[in-house]
């Protein structure tokens, strides 16, 4: 006999879907979590990153309410009230989650668990049966290979340091680099961001990052690019940073952000014939079935698309396919995201350069302002929209934005290209004035060509 009909090993997002999805269903339903309930979105990604980004606008907002009239004395950030009032919300967020298991009549487990059969899973010495098992255990950060990689952090441990970082060196040029860059710059710390490559924001649309790579150095962010840290050494209460080519920057603290790797070790998924990627992701088909028809995967452990909202979907297909009709999928293809630098990017869709490799001709439109509200607070920021047009169909397969709220304003129109909008439709699209998004519906003259 059987415990479970499903269970899970891990409480992130996309475990906690698909178990609230199948007991729902009147499933039997297991899950094991060794950690906080809510995996690293909750715990120690977007919902953290996302707060600490809303305090970080705040000292900008202050000095620009002076273009608007407003007095007001010199703004200061209480480190360890921030970190408190983000610690409370989290915990009432672990509840939410908690409180969401347990109405959908799921067993929770609180232990690490290992698979040790095709059908079979251990937590905490005891073992358990399940027709199926799914492994849903996110990522975590890569760790550095530099001699006094033992003083760095990551971004597990940046949300609660226990004195705020006044010289902050970040090392890393992806999303989570360049966010906690433009946070922590915004909260007061002397920022320097390290990448070994040519520009920040490798992936993402040209002119996207370039924009906002200058955007980000105007508000104080100092990027060097083609700069490396090979060696960490404590001086003091001071941590010395050399760098390749020669010279030493001196830190607070230092936050390695060089990626995340998919959560598999120790897992026993070796040993019961799971096939893993050479980095330890889980191999699985389009129904995220791995090599043993009974062991499933789902979410960042797979290393398709780590955002969360690809997780809960991943979940729901899932679900549909091990205990409904069969009939869901993911679709991978336009799937807007969001990156929270200061300021933010929203994007859905192809790059210029990629749109340009897959389809025989493409139009780009561009539109770089000031926008309204800084031609009074003061402020130096700017706007950048593009769009990536095929011409041969005309639908817009590219969408991208750099400016306050870009996410909010991508979402709506992510909408629009999942319809297969063409430009035309676009064009006779009557905008909302004055607001930034409708120059994504004024835009009518295409870039020359270069």
């Amino acid at each position: 006999m059987e415990d479970f009909d499903l269970f899970i090993i891990g409480a992130g997002s996309g475990g906690v879907r698909a178990a609230r999805v199948a007991g729902q269903r009147g499933l039997r339903v297991g899950v094991a979590e060794d950690a906080a309930l809510g995996g690293t979105c909750v715990n120690l990604g977007c919902i953290p990153k996302k707060l600490y980004s809303f305090a970080a606008h705040y000292g900008e907002s202050f000095e620009e309410a002076h273009g608007y009239g407003w007095s007001t004395s010199e703004p200061t950030l209480d480190w360890a009230t921030l970190k408190s009032r983000r610690a409370m919300e989290i915990t009432r967020l672990n509840g939410v989650y908690a409180s969401l298991l347990e109405g959908a009549g799921v067993t929770m487990l609180r232990g690490r668990a290992t698979v040790v059969g095709p059908n079979e899973v251990e937590v905490l010495g005891q073992r358990h049966r399940a027709r199926h098992i799914v492994v849903a255990t996110g990522g975590r950060p890569v760790w550095p290979k530099v001699p006094g990689a033992e003083l760095a952090i990551t971004s597990d441990e940046v949300f609660d340091l226990p004195q705020f970082p006044r010289r902050l060196v970040i090392v890393g040029g992806g999303y989570i680099a360049c966010e906690f860059a433009s946070i922590f710059n915004g909260l007061g710390a002397e920022v320097t961001q390290l990448y070994r490559g040519d520009q920040v924001l490798r992936g993402f649309d040209d002119d996207i990052r370039n924009f906002v790579a200058v955007e980000m150095v105007k508000k104080g962010v100092s990027i060097r690019t083609r700069h490396e840290a090979i060696a960490l050494a404590r001086n003091g209460d001071a941590i010395d940073v050399e760098l390749n080519g020669g010279g030493v920057l001196q830190a607070d603290a230092v936050l390695y952000a060089m990626g995340r790797e998919p959560n598999t070790r120790g897992l026993g998924l070796d040993d019961v014939g799971v096939k893993l990627a050479p980095n330890g992701a889980v191999l699985v088909d389009d129904c995220f079935t791995t090599s043993v028809p009974s062991v499933h995967a789902i979410g960042d452990v797979i290393d398709r698309v780590q955002l969360t909202p690809v997780a809960l979907a991943e979940a729901m297909v899932l679900v549909d396919h091990l205990f409904g009709e069969g009939e869901r999928f993911v679709d991978y293809v336009n799937i807007p995201t969001a990156v929270f630098t200061h300021p933010s990017i929203g994007t859905v869709g192809f790059s210029e350069h990629d749109a340009r490799a897959r389809f025989a001709s493409v139009r780009i439109y561009k539109s770089e302002f000031r926008p309204l509200r800084h031609t009074l607070s003061g402020s130096s920021e700017r706007t950048l929209m593009k769009l990536v047009v095929d011409a041969a169909s005309d639908r817009v397969v590219g969408l991208h934005m750099v400016g306050a709220d870009a996410g909010e304003t991508v979402q709506g129109f992510a909408v629009a290209m999942k319809a297969g909008a063409t430009k035309a439709v676009f064009d006779a699209t009557i905008g909302i004035h004055p607001t930034a998004a409708e120059e994504f519906v004024t835009m009518r003259t295409p870039v020359p060509a270069s």
